[in-house]
This record gives structure tokens, C-alpha cells and sequence, in this order.
């Protein structure tokens, strides 16, 4: 066999952001992203991961309400978000979508894509062992995209150093768009966590951190 016959035949298929959704299972039990035309399966969230996701969800959904925007503002289920670059499509751990001009989606109601950044006001990616994703990727895409707000949910400590420090330790990093670019701030231990799309968010980063944990400890 030749090198030639070799490299074809491990080289895997690329596909088009329409071609991914088109492949895309109904109803799988399993999440998938699109990164540079492979079709990646992503590490379903399981234990610590999910449990802090589904429960900062929950904390979101309530400072919504307090905020008087239950109507307008909701965190789908699953929803992919298709940035700039053609070959990429992203599943977001939590996702903030607006209502009011979520009607521009033309492929929301058929596909739950999402396009446009005026229909985010926050996404959320809590930090597996893919962090490079996070950290390079995606914080690259939703700049470009321009949502408004973008947290990386370090609760591990999983990330690079130039990311979050040496030693290294737990860190909420908090990306705002400000003249199209964005801005970073981060949060660790007992610092409140400042978000501008969430003024009134009363959670500290080790209060974030500790939704990860078994509530019967």
C-alpha cells in the first residue's frame, strides 16, 4: 500500500456546516460539533459537568425571572450555533436566546440553529478535558460572531496556564464584547461574579464551582 493510499484512506470525511445538520440524528442520545469539516462526538456531559450545568441553568433561569424577562429571554435544551467560518457548528453547554429576535433565525424553528448574535445575550461552556475547544476555538467564533457575552466554567482547572494561571486553579472567565472586541475578566474563590448581561447575579465563583457537587455529601 502506497503513502498516498494510506493518507486517503484515514483521512476523515469533511463536511459542510448544511451537511453536518443534515447528518445530525434525531434525537440522539450523544452531542456532536462540526470543527474544521470533521464531525466531532463531543463528551456527553456526565456527573460533576452536567450536574453544574443543568443546576447554573436553573440559577440563570431565576435571575431571568427576577429580572422581569421570563418572557423574552429562555435556555433552550439543545441548540447549535453556526459562526462564521463554514465548517464549524457548536452545541453550548447553556445558551441565553432572545425571544424578541429570535424570529430573524430562519432555520431556529426547523433545525434550532442559531446565526445571528442578536439572538444571544449569553453562552456558556463548562470546561472538559477538550478545553483547548473553549479556550482557543470557540472564544475565537463567538468574538467574531460578536455575542455579547461568552463564560469559560473552569471548575476543574483543566485549562492552560496562559489561561488560568500558575499554579492553576478553578476560574469563571468572563468574555464582554466592547467595541466589537472582547474583554476579559475572571473569577475565582469568593469572588462575585460581575456579568453585564446579569447585573443583578448574586453567585461567587466558588458557589458556581460547588454546584458540581453531590448534594448529599
Amino acid at each position: 500500500m502506497t503513502q498516498t493510499q494510506t493518507q486517503t484512506q484515514t483521512e476523515p470525511k469533511l463536511y459542510t456546516f448544511d451537511e453536518f445538520i443534515e447528518w445530525y440524528p434525531e434525537k440522539s442520545e450523544v452531542r456532536y460539533e462540526l470543527h474544521d469539516g470533521v464531525i466531532i462526538e463531543m463528551p456527553k456531559p456526565r456527573g460533576k459537568h452536567s450536574k453544574l450545568a443543568g443546576s447554573l441553568g436553573g440559577k440563570l433561569l431565576i435571575v431571568i425571572d427576577e429580572i422581569g424577562k421570563t418572557d423574552i429571554w429562555f435556555i433552550p435544551r439543545e441548540s447549535i450555533v453556526k459562526p462564521s467560518r463554514e465548517k464549524y457548528g457548536y452545541e453550548p453547554d447553556i445558551i441565553v436566546l432572545d425571544e424578541e429576535t429570535i424570529g430573524t433565525e430562519t432555520r431556529w424553528e426547523t433545525e434550532s440553529v442559531i446565526q445571528n448574535a442578536t439572538s444571544v445575550k449569553l453562552i456558556v461552556e463548562v470546561v472538559s478535558t477538550n478545553w483547548r475547544d473553549d479556550y482557543y476555538d470557540k472564544l475565537r467564533d463567538y468574538e467574531e460572531m460578536a455575542i455579547p457575552e461568552y463564560w469559560i466554567v473552569d471548575y476543574a482547572a483543566l485549562g492552560g496556564m496562559k489561561f488560568i494561571g500558575n499554579p492553576k486553579v478553578p476560574t469563571i472567565s468572563v468574555y464582554s464584547l466592547v467595541d466589537g472586541e472582547y474583554q476579559l475578566t475572571q473569577f475565582t474563590g469568593n469572588d462575585l461574579i460581575v456579568s453585564p448581561t446579569f447585573p443583578n447575579l448574586k453567585l461567587t465563583a466558588q458557589q458556581v464551582f460547588n454546584l458540581a457537587e453531590s448534594s448529599n455529601k
